[in-house]
């Protein structure tokens, strides 16, 4: 499984926001700037965000983004399967049930289940919250 440019855009764009005064609205030409992101693709992800409800927007001269909830509240796996989708390692396992018609005796399906299980227990134990953490650490450390 590979993570799309549009999907780490995404969540670095959202990781952006909850570093910001949470009761002020950001620009996408600012995000753009600090994230050294084309302001036109990332008008296309926000675009997704927002109608997910995970960003709050306002148009006008004062307007922009913020987040639509605390960091806490949103994860890494939210994020990621909102942009990319399932994060499945594998087609067959897409569909609940499962409709492969070898499922039942494939061996190797037990292999993906376990890959999808790990990558879905990290992406879903790490926070917005958590990011901000890290990224303040690291902008300490420098």
């Amino acid at each position: 499984m590979k993570i799309s440019t549009r999907g780490r855009y995404a969540l670095r764009l959202m990781l952006d926001l909850a570093m910001q005064d949470p009761d002020e609205y950001v620009t996408i030409k600012s995000i753009a700037r600090r994230q050294g992101i084309s302001d036109k693709y990332l008008e296309q992800i926000i675009t997704a965000l927002s109608r997910a409800g995970y960003v709050k927007s306002v148009r006008g001269a004062r307007g922009g983004y913020r987040l639509a909830s605390a960091p806490q509240e949103y994860t890494v796996g939210m994020i990621l399967r909102l942009i990319e989708g399932d994060l499945a390692p594998v087609a067959c396992l897409e569909d609940e049930p499962n409709r492969c018609p070898r499922c039942v005796h494939c061996a190797t399906l037990e292999v993906w289940e376990q890959l999808r299980d790990a990558i879905n227990g990290v992406v879903d134990s790490i926070t917005l919250a958590d990011l901000v953490e890290k990224q303040k650490a690291k902008q300490a450390s420098q």
